[in-house]
């Protein structure tokens, strides 16, 4: 019997897949066999010393303009997709009419843009397309009204696109991931009594990390998640039941 995580001689992509959540699942998929490519918004792998590239084919690509993702040079063949860009804007930046702009451009119209960008190469592999959303898109963030809004936006978006491209053959599903440390949370989360909080109403009684999310991400792009659609997974350690 053949191994359903085995993704050997498969084409992933991971768009904001240099840093964080999106560098763990694109090293999960290569430590399954796949051939991985990589966006960030820097000019080469060497800009990311702090992240994994090893093995990762990297290529730079502002997901915020339209014309580049219209004009980017998507990989001949498909597999999977995962759309995994994201930014927050801090001391109240996203209550401005500007940084509630930036970050909606990044985490929600980018995401359109990306999959009808890749609709046709996903359609002639059957393949999936996975969107990475945020617990912070079920609850309200008081410093962070774009931010939320934004994931509320994809998740909602999971379910459009789940039901608009099943008939091309392609899955479309998404993951919720909790508080992870990434680059991202840790400008909060280096605060020893705001950590000690959320761990305390984390069931599973810690922070959640990049591989926890490569393992859900490896399971919906696999067979075993065929019937699998248009559904979001909280990744967050039981916070979002139980803390």
């Amino acid at each position: 019997m053949s191994d359903p995580l085995d993704y050997s001689g498969k084409t992933v992509l991971v768009v904001g897949g240099t840093s964080g959540i999106g560098n763990g699942i694109a090293q999960g998929f290569r430590e399954r066999g796949a051939t991985v490519h990589v966006t960030g918004t820097h000019a080469s792998a060497e800009d990311y010393p702090d992240s994994e590239m090893e093995g990762l084919a990297f290529h730079s690509l502002d997901v915020a303009d339209r014309e580049a993702v219209d004009t980017f040079g998507w990989p001949d063949r498909l597999d999977v997709v995962v759309l995994c860009q994201g930014i927050a804007r801090y001391g109240r930046e996203e209550f401005t009419r500007e940084g509630w702009d930036a970050v909606m451009a990044v985490n929600l119209d980018s995401l359109l843009d990306c999959a009808n960008a890749v609709r046709r190469k996903l359609a002639d592999t059957g393949g999936s397309l996975l969107i990475v959303s945020s617990i912070g898109g079920y609850r309200g963030l008081v410093g962070n009204p774009a931010y939320g809004a934004s994931k509320a936006g994809a998740i909602s978006m999971v379910k459009s696109l789940g039901v608009a491209f099943a008939g091309d053959g392609i899955c479309v599903n998404g993951i919720a991931p909790g508080y992870v440390h990434t680059k991202i949370n840790d400008a909060f989360l280096k605060d020893e009594k705001t950590q000690k909080h959320i761990i305390s109403e984390t069931p599973r009684g810690r922070l959640g990390l990049p591989e926890d999310m490569a393992g859900v991400a490896l399971f919906l792009a696999s067979p075993l998640a065929d019937y699998v659609v248009g559904q979001t997974i909280s990744v967050d350690g039981g916070m979002s039941v139980g803390g």
